[in-house]
């Protein structure tokens, strides 16, 4: 048997070639996937005693992360004890008493239900207002590193791929191989997949560390390593790891056909649970339904690596070395089960949206939402393609009418020809001399080979939309404040010395938190910023500029909170001095809703 040809290894080169496309895409600042609602004290009053304590309430329930929550007091000295708490949605950081009069810096950096950093600052004022505290602990970090973020897409990506590569192949040579073709090949593609599982899994316990910590690549301690592999992620992965290694070992008696019952119950067990790491470690998990969602989330990969897989095991070998008798049974069994994968993906991706997005506006309004409009446009074109291939399926590969087609006992109890109960004979088909040939030809299954490679290249692409999708803040979060119409406003504005990210949040009338982010003109990388100053006034209202004290975070990076009364469309200025002679003035629109 010869091996793998180059135009079979067509599907694993595009997956990798579809993971550098998102290594290389933009990394946009870390959105939180749980959002800060309230803060005590207000940010941007003065208070008249200073309190014993600082409690940040968040949307979903949050754990520290260790030595990134500070509270720099005005001589620049720690206000903080060092032991926060992290009480369901609320972080509580207690306070030293005694501290001087003047204007207090609160960093943050913490991790939300659903495994993802979110972290900020804001400053408010005792007794009176002062320059913001300066100095090394200034702040804590506050911005996941952009290497960090899209290898963590990536890491994604691969274990997508592993997954396809190891579930569909699995399944067609549990039920539908042929027994006289050799096995090895599609074998290898199994294993491959398995391999790729625990590689992925592996990559993304150690990206978690950098990415929890908010440091980059290389910068990893063994306490954050111990905090990590203390989390529900570190678990799930652990056992991704195990299940995949202990797939790789069931799956050499099944390539060898000497798989007996305990070890293809075995894989379906082992299956079930590799399938449930995914939810219970991200989005599904900390949704306001996590049953629903974690379940539809499990069907929806299932669906994908069945579909996927199988449509693999087609293309790159059993329409090259199938012959016509095998072929006009095997291609309307897989057709039917690839419509009920389908079914599954639609209907479990459906509900996964509806409890994700909820709203019209947050589907057109948000990241999220058009990541999702922009799969499920991908996917209506593959389902096409599917339904061209059905169509070929029906037309030139359905089995004749003859009684060895047609007889109930040559199919088990059932004579429907998409009975997974038929695989024991389906697979001995080709030893079968009562089989018609059906009318089948050499361009017909051209015709099938090139519609499946054009639904296997646009799922690749469909997959890296997912892996970003994963790392993106759903449109639950900004239905309560976080990226959209009706939550905080962003916009981005370029100059010729710089280009300026404005996200104001909650964007209501009240206290409002100003974050800027400074990148190069072209957006090639951050920017260093020696010093921002910020107004912001209400024209129509006769309100003229007032002040809005600015803290840098880090050099590209600085956050300001001011009080925006009443509702209407505020005009915020921004001045960016990028050295001794340059600086730059930026206006933006900013609407206010009551």
């Amino acid at each position: 048997m010869v091996g793998m040809t180059r135009r079979a290894w067509s599907i694993p080169l595009a997956t990798l070639f579809g993971a550098l496309l998102i290594l290389l895409l933009p990394a946009s600042p870390a959105g939180a996937h749980a959002i800060i609602e309230r803060t005590a004290p207000v940010a941007g009053t003065v208070v008249d005693q200073l309190p014993g304590e600082i409690t940040l309430t968040f949307s979903e329930p949050v754990r520290i992360v260790a030595d990134k929550i500070r509270v720099i007091a005005p001589d620049g000295s720690r206000a903080d004890t060092g032991k926060p708490a992290a009480r369901d949605t609320e972080l509580v950081i207690p306070l030293k008493s005694g501290g001087p009069k003047g204007t207090y810096l609160v960093s943050y950096r913490v991790i939300s239900a659903d495994s993802h950093p979110v972290s900020g600052g804001y400053s408010f004022s005792y007794g009176q207002v002062s320059a913001v505290p300066g100095g090394n602990d200034a702040g804590a970090d506050v911005k996941t590193d952009a290497v960090v973020k899209n290898a963590m897409s990536v890491a994604r990506f691969i274990g997508f791929a592993g997954l396809i590569l190891l579930v569909g192949p699995t399944l067609v040579l549990f039920a539908l191989w042929p027994r006289r073709l050799s096995a090895r090949d599609p074998g290898r593609v199994a294993l491959t997949g398995a391999g790729l599982l625990v590689f992925s899994a592996a990559l993304e316990l150690y990206l978690q560390i950098p990415y929890t910590s908010g440091t980059s690549l290389f910068d990893v301690s063994s306490t954050a390593a111990r905090e990590v592999l203390g989390t529900t992620f570190g678990a799930a992965h652990l056992i991704r790891i195990a299940v995949a290694i202990a797939v790789a070992v069931l799956l050499r008696p099944l390539i060898a056909g000497r798989a007996g019952k305990i070890d293809q119950t075995l894989l379906v067990i082992l299956g079930v649970v590799g399938l449930a790491t995914w939810p219970i470690s991200g989005h599904p998990s900390a949704s306001p339904v996590p049953t629903l969602t974690v379940v539809a989330d499990a069907a929806h990969l299932a669906a994908m690596a069945v579909w996927l897989g199988g449509l693999l095991m087609l293309f790159a070998f059993l329409l090259r070395r199938a012959d016509t008798r095998e072929l006009t049974a095997i291609v309307p069994v897989w057709s039917g089960w690839a419509l009920l994968a389908i079914t599954v993906l639609v209907l479990a991706g459906t509900a996964q949206a509806l409890v994700e997005i909820g709203t019209l506006d947050a589907l057109t309004g948000t990241t999220y939402g058009r990541l999702v409009m922009v799969k499920a446009g991908l996917l209506a074109v593959i389902l096409g393609v599917a339904a061209y291939s059905r169509s070929i399926t029906n037309r030139r590969f359905t089995p004749a009418p003859t009684p060895a087609a047609t007889d109930p006992s040559d199919f088990d109890d059932s004579d429907d020809p998409g009975d997974p109960d038929d695989s024991e004979d389906l697979a001995d088909l080709s030893d079968s001399e009562e089989v018609a040939d059906a009318p089948a030809e050499p361009a017909d299954r051209a015709r099938l080979r090139r519609a499946v490679l054009i639904e296997v290249l646009i799922a690749v692409v469909v997959l890296g939309f997912t892996s970003v999708l994963v790392q993106t803040s759903p449109a639950r979060s900004v239905a309560a404040g976080d990226n959209g119409a009706e939550g905080p406003f962003t916009t981005t504005v370029t100059t010729n010395l710089v280009k300026l990210e404005v996200d104001v949040s909650p964007g209501r009338v009240g206290p409002n938190t100003v974050h800027l982010y400074a990148l190069k003109p072209d957006g090639s990388g951050p920017q260093t910023v020696a010093e921002w100053k910020a107004t912001a006034a209400l024209p129509a209202k006769g309100i003229e500029p007032i002040v809005l004290p600015t803290l840098p975070i880090t050099p590209d990076h600085a956050t300001g909170s001011v009080t925006l009364t009443p509702a209407g469309t505020w005009e915020l200025k921004f001045t960016v001095r990028v050295d001794e002679l340059n600086q730059t003035t930026i206006a933006v629109q900013v609407p206010i809703r009551s």
